[in-house]
């Protein structure tokens, strides 16, 4: 009798866990299987968390780039105003040594009575090469007055005086005393204009009357 009552008793609470099994899950319990399940088939993202798509999809577009790179640009389109010029390369090292001339005017400005015979070369140089057209300077003394710190005058002197004289003398007389050497050669040069008459001075002291009357 004893065991037949402990086997009634220990059914009922199987048939409750059976049927706890078999019934749908809740609401948290539900949303975090359907996590669970679909963590494994969720979509590997690429670099930066880009999708694969995005890598095939940016080389294309870059290949299709360079093919319209290639080709002639029409005329009046927009690419045809940017196009590189065929001398770019002579462009380029002329700008190069335009550089290199002014980092040594540079360098050799901070000793100027001593090293100024060397500066006016350089800046002679500069406008015998027309180095200054690669910044697209119309002229030499637009040049040296936006670009040279010693002022229009001085660096146009310096060149006059690179030109006239020899560097050792030059260094020996000074750089003041050449520059007024070189303004009395331009002076001397100019038309002389005392040759023309002065006009005649006017008298105060005119007659009330003509003469003779």
């Amino acid at each position: 009798m004893a065991k037949t009552k402990k086997a009634t008793q220990t059914k009922p609470a199987e048939d409750r866990k059976a049927a706890a099994s078999t019934r749908p899950p809740s609401g948290r319990t539900a949303k975090r299987a359907t996590k669970d399940a679909t963590a494994g088939t969720k979509r590997k993202l690429g670099l930066r968390g880009a999708a694969p798509w995005a890598a095939r999809h940016a080389a294309k577009h870059a290949a299709e780039a360079r093919a319209r790179a290639a080709e002639p640009p029409l005329p009046g389109s927009a690419r045809a105003t940017i196009r590189t010029p065929e001398n770019a390369e002579d462009l380029k090292e002329t700008v190069r040594e335009l550089h290199a001339a002014l980092a040594q005017i540079k360098a050799l400005r901070k000793n100027l009575p001593k090293t100024f015979f060397d500066i006016g070369a350089i800046l002679r140089d500069i406008q015998t090469r027309r180095l200054y057209e690669a910044k697209r300077f119309p002229s030499f003394e637009a040049f040296v007055e936006r670009e040279i710190d010693l002022g229009k005058t001085t660096a146009l002197r310096l060149v006059r005086v690179s030109t006239l004289f020899v560097r050792a003398s030059a260094i020996e007389v000074g750089m003041d005393r050449l520059f007024a050497a070189v303004t009395a050669i331009e002076t001397a040069g100019e038309p002389d204009m005392a040759r023309i008459p002065p006009p005649p001075v006017s008298s105060t002291s005119l007659p009330m009357r003509p003469p003779g009357r």
